[in-house]
């Protein structure tokens, strides 16, 4: 699956022989040919999520299935209205929008250094350091953070690589007696920018709308490398890349007022 990397990003022009490939084996699975045409893309292979799978043509030439690709206008009390004019009786609906991969964290009120929250920091594209740390959020790590999703293979070894790297953090923390390590901003800002030159020209953003590319064509969802070389770059932790700050001494104790105790 990690060779899917040199179509995707490396040269998206050798997707053609897969694109040929899954045309061929559509024609193959599908004889109706209005059927067919409903079924074929209309945009290059991996633009959109591939999905493998060996009963999904099967299950749409079904005698009780339609495939129905005219846009809903609305949705009534009794059924679906699209586009040509028809309104189809239903008895449940059931949604399959994608995900909000730009805006992951926004159910999570984590407030950084300066009162900034993550979500704002992340929705302003400020930013981010290996998909794993956020300038401002000092001691913050993520799992699954942006730009580390893969549309070639398992997301368990991005993981598996995420919290080593997590790990020699909170070690080096406990080591080197420090206070927070927080990521300087150039070399967030270069990761970052060398990050989105490379999407600019794989596959992902080569046009289609996909929930893998926010509404301003900005993708914060996938990385553009091989895995190997998130490994490799994720393998050690260099603190030169990390503003470290020492624990200062610890403040003279307050003392706190004592509540009367309550009597029933």
């Amino acid at each position: 699956m990690e060779a899917r990397a040199l179509g995707f990003v490396v040269s998206p022009r050798l997707m053609g022989f897969f694109q040929r490939q899954a045309l061929r084996f559509l024609e193959a699975s599908v004889p109706d040919p209005v059927l067919r045409a409903k079924l074929t893309p209309s945009y290059a292979i991996g633009c959109k999520r591939i999905l493998i799978s060996n009963d999904y043509y099967p299950a749409l030439q079904r005698p009780n299935v339609g495939l129905v690709t005219d846009g809903i206008v609305r949705i009534t009390r009794t059924g679906i209205r699209t586009r040509d004019g028809v309104e189809r009786p239903v008895d449940a609906i059931s949604c399959g929008t994608g995900f909000m991969v730009a805006d992951y964290v926004n159910t999570l009120n984590i407030v950084g250094r300066g009162g900034r929250t993550l979500n704002a920091s992340v929705q302003d594209r400020e930013g981010h350091h290996l998909g794993t740390t956020v300038r401002g959020f000092p001691n913050l790590f993520l799992m699954m953070g942006p730009n580390t999703g893969l549309g070639h293979n398992s997301m368990v070894f991005m993981i598996e690589a995420q919290a080593r790297y997590a790990l020699q953090a909170i070690q080096a923390i406990r080591r080197r007696k420090l206070r927070f390590l927080d990521v300087r901003e150039p070399v967030q800002r270069a990761l970052t920018e060398r990050v989105q030159r490379k999407l600019n020209g794989s596959v992902w953003n080569s046009g289609c709308r996909s929930w893998y590319v926010g509404e301003d064509g900005y993708n914060l969802t996938l990385w553009p490398f091989f895995t190997f070389q998130y490994w490799w770059q994720t393998r050690r932790l260099a603190l030169a890349d990390y503003e470290m700050v020492p624990v200062a001494a610890a403040p003279e104790p307050v003392a706190m007022p004592v509540p009367a105790p309550s009597i029933a």
